[in-house]
């Protein structure tokens, strides 16, 4: 058992020296310092087009890209410009009404071809790239042939469209300009706020650094008591 260590060895010393309370005040400040920074991160944020369906219920959130969704005729097809975190129901929907008398009424039907309403919400100035305004919300009834899916139907009503490499759809009637389903910018002042280069939120290089500095102090405090005790 000689030249062992038990893990009680080094909170029984100090505890016999009267240093544990020291040492336990120590490591509360270090949770202290660690604790807001480490839950600070938020979720990122991204900018897009988000992709509805309406009926009588309102906007539901698609499940499939416009590639993948054939509407039938009388259907209303939702697009909103949003900042958010993912797709799903919470993210915010066209402002406008699935409307689709309102929208197609004055088109007639044709042979072989149908007719899908669109709502077209750019979102507001808060969800604007910088240095970009939102043009208005606005509506189309596109008159196209009975098999042409949504992005198709998009095409016909809202030239032009901007897709990126991986065929995400970055751009309605030319808005954005730029960008596409990038990040959001964490903001000029995260890194004043205690995060690091990236603006993350996370604790910096500094914060670490005051944190060794006081498990330093908690570790020669237990020393200096080991030492006065076997004097």
């Amino acid at each position: 058992m000689t030249g062992r260590t038990t893990p009680l060895a080094t909170p029984l010393a100090a505890r016999r020296s009267g240093a544990l309370p020291l040492l336990l005040a120590l490591l509360a400040g270090c949770a202290a310092l660690l604790g807001p920074a480490a839950g600070s991160s938020a979720a990122a944020e991204y900018r897009y087009w988000s992709f509805w369906k309406g009926g009588a219920d309102g906007w539901s959130y698609q499940q499939v890209g416009p590639a993948g969704n054939v509407p039938a005729d009388g259907a209303v097809d939702g697009w909103r410009f949003v900042l958010s975190q993912d797709g799903g129901q919470d993210t915010p929907r066209p402002s406008a009404a699935p409307d689709f008398a309102a929208i197609c009424g004055g088109t007639a039907p044709a042979d072989g071809r149908k007719r899908v309403a669109v709502v077209l919400d750019s979102g507001s100035a808060a969800d604007a790239p910088k240095g970009e305004q939102p043009p208005a919300v606005r509506s189309a009834c596109a008159s196209v042939p009975s098999a042409a899916n949504s992005a198709e139907v998009l095409a016909a009503v809202a030239a032009p469209l901007r897709y990126d490499s991986g065929a995400m759809l970055c751009a309605i009637s030319g808005y954005p300009r730029a960008g596409c389903g990038e990040q959001a910018a964490a903001g000029a002042d995260s890194a004043a706020a205690g995060g690091g280069p990236g603006g993350d939120g996370g604790p910096s290089v500094g914060l670490f650094a005051g944190v060794g500095a006081v498990l330093l102090l908690g570790a020669g405090a237990v020393w200096q008591a080991r030492r006065r005790r076997t004097r």
